[in-house]
Formats: C-alpha cells, sequence, structure tokens
C-alpha cells in the first residue's frame, strides 16, 4: 500500500520501537512519511506493515505530538487525526507479538561460524594474500610508505581539502554525492580527528596497539543534517563530539563536503518522490 499525499497531508516521523534492549536503545527502523489525518488507525497500521514487517493486528501505535504527553492510539476504527497530528509528530510501531514469534533476520548470534586460522590463510597459495605477495602489491611494495607515512600523507590530504573548500564550524553544506531527491544538506558543527571511528588501511595495526599519536588521526567532517538522514546524534563510540537530534548526525572525510549557500529545504520539497519508497 502506497501512502497516497493530499493536501491536508502532515510529515510525520515513523519509528519502529527498539526490542528488548533498554528504554535509551536506539529504533530500529526510522523514515519519514505523510500521514493523512482522515485514515483509521486500522488504514494506517495496513500501510505501516509493508515499512515495519509487522502485522496490523501486532500493532500498538504510540503517537508523539510535539508540546503533548505520549499517546497511545486506541480504537481501529477512530481516525488517526483525532490525536492532532502535526508536522514533526511520531508514530512509534511496537510489536505485540512474543519475541519468540518475530523474525529476525540480524541476529547472527546463533548462526555457527568458521574462522580461518590466520597461519592457515597466511600459507594458502592462491589467496588474495598470496596474489598481493607476488605482486608486491600493498604492504608488500618495497617501494610503499611506512604506515605513519600513510597515515601523515592522509592527514595532509585532509587539511589541504578543509583549507581548500573553506570548511569551518557553522558553515551551510551538503554530503556529496548529492542529486535530487536525494541531497543531505545540513550546517558543519566538528572539523577535527575523530578517535572513536576505527582506521581502515595501513593505519589499523597502529591503532590495535594504541600507538597513534593525535597528530596522525585522520579529519573527519560532522554534519548536523536538516533531516533524519544520518546515522547518529553527534556522537560516535561513545564519544560526543557534537550536539544534535538522534539520526541528524553524520561524519564524513573533507573530499565529500561541499560548503556554500544551502538554505534548508522546506521538508514537503524532498517528499514526494519518496513516497513509493519503503
Amino acid at each position: 500500500m502506497a501512502f497516497q499525499p493530499t493536501p491536508n497531508d502532515v510529515s510525520v516521523i515513523i519509528t519502529a520501537a527498539a526490542l528488548a534492549r533498554g528504554a535509551d536503545a536506539e529504533p530500529n527502523f526510522v523514515t519519514e512519511r505523510r500521514i493523512t489525518p482522515t485514515w483509521t488507525v486500522m488504514q494506517l497500521k495496513g500501510k505501516l506493515e509493508t515499512m515495519t514487517g509487522v502485522p496490523p493486528g501486532s500493532q500498538r501505535l504510540k503517537v508523539k505530538v510535539p508540546g503533548r504527553p505520549e499517546q497511545w492510539a486506541d480504537g481501529d476504527d477512530r481516525l488517526i487525526g483525532e490525536w492532532g497530528l502535526v508536522k514533526g509528530s511520531e508514530i512509534e510501531v511496537h510489536d505485540s507479538r512474543p519475541p519468540s514469534m518475530r523474525p529476525n533476520f540480524t541476529d547472527l548470534s546463533s548462526v555457527d561460524k568458521y574462522e580461518l586460522p590466520t597461519e592457515t590463510y597466511e600459507s594458502l597459495p592462491n589467496s588474495v594474500l598470496a596474489w598481493k605477495k607476488n605482486q608486491k602489491l600493498g604492504r608488500f611494495d618495497p617501494n610503499a610508505l611506512s604506515p605513519e607515512d600513510a597515515l601523515r600523507k592522509q592527514v595532509e590530504k585532509d587539511q589541504s581539502e578543509v583549507a581548500t573548500k573553506e570548511i569551518a564550524v557553522s558553515k551551510r553544506a551538503i554530503i556529496l554525492p548529492s542529486s535530487p531527491p536525494h541531497i543531505r544538506r545540513g550546517t558543519v558543527r566538528f572539523v577535527g580527528p575523530v578517535p572513536t571511528i576505527p582506521i581502515s588501511g595501513p593505519g589499523r595495526e597502529l591503532e590495535r596497539k594504541g600507538e597513534l599519536p593525535m597528530e596522525l588521526q585522520p579529519i573527519w567532517v560532522g554534519i548536523e543534517l536538516d533531516e533524519p538522514m544520518g546515522k547518529n546524534n553527534g556522537s560516535v563510540g561513545g564519544q560526543r563530539y557534537f550536539e544534535c537530534l538522534d539520526k541528524r548526525g553524520a561524519f564524513v572525510k573533507p573530499e565529500k563536503i561541499e560548503v556554500g549557500d544551502f538554505p534548508p529545504l522546506d521538508l514537503e520539497d524532498g517528499l514526494d518522490d519518496l513516497m513509493e519508497e519503503i
């Protein structure tokens, strides 16, 4: 069932409550859709099933309207508009089924996994590692930079990008690549090293040993997005680098940033093309 927008539709955040992970756990699902206030609660549940996977009969909807107490949308025949939906409201979908009856496609804890010992892998003649050795690629290249030099070169590149693009806190920016309607724009809130983001490439071993100095930490740009299209709230790995709402924060490399005159988008501008997306 696709959401069919009307002039009286209200833009609402749809979330699926986290399962048994504490009150502060992040929701499993976040999106933003237009809701027609004249839909019945059961009509809305039918549309939400295609996004959350929760059958209508097992859904309980919690309505969160700014400035009002949270309410449960009880009564399947009542109109959802009776709960006073306004732009920026949130509808949280709760699954009333017992945990044992809920399909879980992300929990791999019960799946048997085989791990190839490092010594065995390094002895294989037909592995990617063996090919790299034969081709003298990566760390097997006699002319390759040391991990310290490679990281230093990356930091210098990051600093050059920041200076050339004039990236600075409080400037407006978009994240590249961006093309309508999927343009992520926001405000720069942080520029600098983010030690809690794991390093990939040559510096991993130094990081693992705790021997990575701050001056060799790559530079990241923290963006507070205008819309909930991010992955965090300004914190990574338990460390906060700037303040913003949940799902409004993103950390990207300087080369993925373009600063300029990018005024905030009206939420309505970007939603028309997203109505058919799940």
